[in-house]
C-alpha cells in the first residue's frame, strides 16, 4: 500500500538511509555474534547443582533484553567509528572515550560534542560546515538565500518565509535556478 508518498522523493528518508550506511559490516557481524552469545549463555544448562536459571519466561526476557542491549552498543560503536572520520575529529580519542566510559556515557558525550558535517566549496575547495549559504573565502553561493534578509530559502519558494521578499526578483545563480525550473 502506498500511503500517498514516494519514499524515493523524500530527503528525510534518504538522509536516514545514508546514516544507516555508516554502520560498518564488522559492527553488524559482531552485534549478531554478541546477541547469539548472550542467548547461548542464558539458555545452555550447565547441569551443575548450583545452576539456578529461574523460570523459562524470565530467562527469555533477560536473554533478549541483554542481547539486544549489547548488540545495539556494538552497532553504536561501529557508527561512531565511521561518523568521527566524516566529521574530521580524532578517531582514536573518541573511540577510546566511547569504549572506556561506562554505561554508554562515552557515546552520549560524543553525540553532544560532535562537530558538524563538513563539506567542500566547489569553487575553492575550502572546508565548510554544511549549513553555510556562502563560502567565506570566495563568496560562492552554496544554497539559495533571500536577496533582502539573506536567510536560507527553498529553491521552489516564490517568496521569503521570513521577510516576504519576492524571490523571483533576486539574481539567483544559474546552477541554483536550474533546479527550480
Amino acid at each position: 500500500m502506498n500511503w500517498g508518498f514516494d519514499s524515493n522523493s523524500r530527503p528525510d528518508v534518504e538522509k536516514q538511509d545514508s546514516e544507516l550506511r555508516l554502520i560498518p559490516s564488522w559492527s553488524v557481524a559482531l552485534s549478531v555474534v554478541m546477541f547469539i552469545a548472550v542467548q547461548f549463555l542464558f539458555h545452555v544448562d550447565n547441569g551443575g547443582p548450583q545452576h539456578h536459571g529461574g523460570p523459562a519466561p524470565v530467562r527469555w526476557l533477560f536473554s533478549y533484553s541483554w542481547g539486544t542491549a549489547l548488540a545495539s552498543y556494538v552497532l553504536l560503536i561501529g557508527y561512531i567509528s565511521r561518523d568521527v572520520k566524516r566529521r574530521n575529529m580524532s578517531p582514536g580519542i573518541w573511540m577510546l572515550i566511547a569504549l572506556v566510559m561506562p554505561g554508554g556515557i562515552g557515546a552520549i558525550v560524543y553525540f553532544l560534542l560532535r562537530q558538524p558535517v563538513m563539506t567542500r566549496c566547489p569553487s575553492c575547495r575550502t572546508e565548510l560546515a554544511s549549513g553555510f549559504h556562502f563560502c567565506p573565502q570566495c563568496q560562492f553561493q552554496m544554497a539559495p538565500v533571500c536577496g533582502q534578509c539573506f536567510r536560507g530559502v527553498h529553491i521552489t519558494d516564490a517568496f521569503c518565509v521570513q521577510c516576504g521578499h519576492d524571490l523571483t526578483e533576486d539574481s539567483m545563480p544559474a546552477r541554483l535556478r536550474s533546479f527550480s525550473d
